[in-house]
């Protein structure tokens, strides 16, 4: 009797080497799919000057179902944030940048950096809820529309340059938010026409250090300018100091 327990407990009973390894294994399947969308406009020009970045977030405010939250450009101690699990330094320092501001700000700001239609590193956000409601947490839900305005000086001339954004997405359905987000987008590049700052419409290159043509760091903020033509910084509009 003993024998056949032990026999028992080590799996080596004639019937359980008999059976067969089956091939088809009955699973569960499991999948959470997330997609993110972003619109951008024209950049406008606008005349150089503190009172053009403070009259942002009046420019957006009309568009909004709630209040405009302005976002200033990452500082270098946290320059490298991001929304990433796998990146847990990178992650920490983004709750240490962003852990103050709203849910809704928040979110805009994750969907907005997921699809790279923003780079805080030079970017400032005047950012909001745009269409649609939120959870019970604060946060918008999938089909709600965030965004607002994003600016940054250019590098060349000093003045600053502002574009619409807009976000979406989610854990859901698309349904018709692109058209809404296209409406959104329109009203807000309306409004911004039409401030009293604004010169014309341009199209934006993206200000970020050419390799191998080196560049000028800002003696203000420290941010590394495109390339060795740059005269004034993206990121804070200090003129640059060239040897």
């Amino acid at each position: 009797m003993p024998f056949d327990i032990l026999k028992f407990f080590r799996g080596s009973t004639p019937e359980a080497e008999s059976e067969p390894i089956p091939e088809d294994v009955p699973a569960q399947d499991f999948e959470l799919r997330l997609t993110y969308h972003a619109k951008s406009s024209a950049g406008v020009r606008m005349s150089a000057g503190a009172a053009a970045v403070t009259h942002l977030p009046d420019v957006a405010q009309p568009v909004a179902k709630g209040p405009i939250e302005v976002v200033e450009p990452l500082p270098l101690s946290l320059s490298d944030a991001a929304a990433e699990l796998v990146r847990p330094l990178a992650a920490m320092q983004w709750i240490e940048a962003h852990g103050r501001l709203s849910p809704v700000t928040r979110h805009a700001i994750y969907v907005l950096e997921s699809v790279a239609a923003v780079d805080l590193a030079y970017d400032a956000l005047a950012v909001g809820l745009l269409h649609g409601n939120v959870d019970t947490s604060g946060y918008p839900e999938f089909n709600a529309v965030v965004g607002g305005l994003a600016s940054h000086w250019d590098e060349s001339t000093g003045d600053l340059m502002v574009r619409g954004v807009v976000g979406w997405g989610g854990r859901g359905v698309r349904g018709d938010t692109d058209r809404v987000a296209q409406r959104l987008l329109a009203n807000i590049v309306t409004n911004l026409m039409a401030s009293q700052y604004a010169v014309e419409m341009t199209t934006l290159e993206k200000p970020v250090p050419a390799a191998a043509t080196g560049g000028l760091v800002c003696a203000s903020c420290g941010f590394t300018s495109g390339d060795q033509r740059a005269f004034y910084c993206p990121r804070c509009g200090t003129r640059l100091l060239r040897g």
